[in-house]
């Protein structure tokens, strides 16, 4: 077996940075309580003196501007899980080490990523975009891998044993607090001197046993792969969900987007683990309901969450794409409470491969880049302010189309039941042979003849090209249209879609009419 390990020793203060708004993140000293005393600081904090284990009130005389928070537990939690989901690409044989470690077996992965240090630079691609410094460490243990990510302070190359000979070795200088029951008898086992995991490889286990009970040596041992070590593998969810609470409330939705940036990489990583692309996903904004009661109405009660679905046309897992629709949406909203919690859901996956990368442009990339503009386009204007033209069984060209939203189903009357799909254009394999224009006119246009009953256009005569096309229809719903249309080319080259009417209309004038131009 072959496990890598991935420490992550400030899970705790980056995933409350998380909750913070961009005018706030990075630009003002951060750190964490535990009690009174400080338990993490950001580089700004560090910067200014602040160190872990020093009180609250000396940070605040160091840093009088230094913006505390708490840590919170589930919060961790939601962090830790997220990098767990992101590795579930790889093997799914992952399991959680304490709080801040997540351990995954892959040694039936590496010949399908081509052996370990490929591996190991995937998983480093992985996890890079959830913004966690990360300590990786390879072992042929569970809990050999756990310590040694946990011991040394190397972020970029990390420690890799691949022999339980040479994991013993790394393992006998590893301090002793590194373990779970090292911490819980820190005390003792100092007062007597032991200080590495080699002090306790050499003394009684007898002896150990019943002073610090037997846990301490069973950690010991499962660590070097002298004891079983079962363990309980990370269930990876069908139904993506994720909530955070602010750190202050937010009175725009600009003060949304480095929180939602945050939980869209979340997102992604758990699409990654299902090998799979994002069709649609819903952002609610948790609103802050509480009111005075002296103007409390019926009428002004804010609601409880506002929700902001977002549906793709192409199911991607790109995280600019998708931020940049959430943008759009939030930069056209206007709060109608200020707002405590962000909740994201997805449950829309499509199972798709990825696109390709190729170098030119080909009929599927233009195709993509097509969809990609309608979705920003509707989260700009709205779903409903983006349309298409469906086609409608119908051989009256003023009837052949309805506007439907740019993406979603079609109404039923407007084709056979459960086609969704964009209608083809003329001329395109398999739809209309007929050559027919663009633009049509909103109501047709009737056009002066010459003597010899041609037709004339800002008085120009037209030439016939080709016709005619003759349509006769309507008879059952009481617009009946018998029509004979001809493509004509004026005077300057440009052509024209015109028609005569081959039984007039008693209430209309006869003759020629201009129905459309061809762009």
């Amino acid at each position: 077996m072959l496990w890598i390990a991935l420490h992550v020793p400030w899970l705790s203060l980056e995933a409350f940075m998380q909750t913070l708004s961009s005018d706030v993140a990075g630009q003002v000293p951060v750190a964490l309580l535990d009690g009174h005393q400080v338990s993490a600081a950001d580089p700004i904090a560090q910067a200014l003196g602040v160190k872990p284990g020093m009180k609250r009130a000396t940070a605040l005389a160091l840093a009088p501007d230094l913006l505390f928070g708490q840590a919170n537990t589930p919060r961790d939690a939601q962090a830790l899980g997220a990098v767990a989901q992101a590795v579930l690409a790889f093997t799914p044989s992952v399991t959680l080490e304490g709080s801040h470690t997540v351990l995954m077996e892959v040694q039936g992965s590496l010949r399908l990523f081509g052996g370990l240090p490929r591996l190991l630079r995937r998983v480093q691609a992985a996890i890079a975009p959830l913004h966690h410094l990360t300590r990786i460490a390879t072992a042929p243990t569970a809990g050999g891998a756990a310590l040694l990510a946990a011991w040394r302070d190397d972020l970029t190359l990390g420690i890799h044993s691949t022999d339980r000979t040479a994991l013993g070795r790394l393992l006998d200088d590893a301090p002793i607090w590194l373990v779970g029951r090292g911490r819980e008898h820190w005390e003792g086992l100092q007062g007597m001197g032991l200080r590495h995991l080699s002090d306790l490889r050499h003394l009684p286990r007898t002896g150990l046993a019943r002073r610090f009970g037997p846990d301490l040596l069973l950690d010991l041992d499962r660590a070097h792969g002298d004891a079983p070590d079962p363990r309980q593998w990370v269930p990876l969810p069908r139904c993506f969900e994720a909530r955070i609470e602010l750190f202050a409330r937010a009175d725009h939705s600009e003060q949304l987007l480095h929180v939602a940036r945050g939980m869209l990489q979340r997102l992604i990583a758990w699409a990654g683990a299902w090998h799979a692309r994002i069709a649609a996903f819903t952002l609610r904004l948790h609103h802050e309901t509480r009111l005075h009661p002296a103007s409390r109405t019926a009428v002004d009660d804010p609601p409880a969450f506002t929700p902001l679905p977002i549906v793709l046309g192409l199911a991607c897992a790109d995280a600019a794409h998708l931020h940049t629709l959430l943008a759009e949406r939030l930069a056209r909203l206007v709060l109608p409470a200020p707002v405590l919690e962000i909740e994201l859901s997805c449950d829309d996956l499509v199972d798709t491969p990825a696109p390709n990368g190729e170098l030119f442009n080909t009929r599927a990339s233009e195709h993509e880049g097509l969809l990609r503009l309608i979705d920003r386009l509707q989260a700009r204007l709205g779903s409903e302010r983006v349309r298409r033209l469906q086609a409608v069984p119908d051989h009256r060209p003023e009837r052949d189309t309805i506007e439907v939203p740019a993406h979603g189903p079609a109404p039923r009357s407007a084709g056979r039941a459960g086609d969704t799909s964009h209608p083809a254009l003329p001329g395109a394999p398999g739809a209309n042979h007929l050559i027919r224009p663009i633009w049509l006119l909103p109501q047709p246009q009737p056009l002066r003849e010459t003597r010899a009953a041609g037709p004339l256009l800002q008085g120009h005569p037209l030439k016939l090209l080709t016709g005619p096309e003759r349509i006769e229809t309507g008879w059952w719903d009481g617009d009946v249209v018998t029509r004979d249309y001809f493509i004509a080319q004026t005077t300057d080259d440009a052509l024209v879609w015109i028609y005569r009417e081959r039984v007039p209309d008693v209430q209309a004038a006869p003759g020629w009419f201009l129905h459309g131009r061809f762009a």
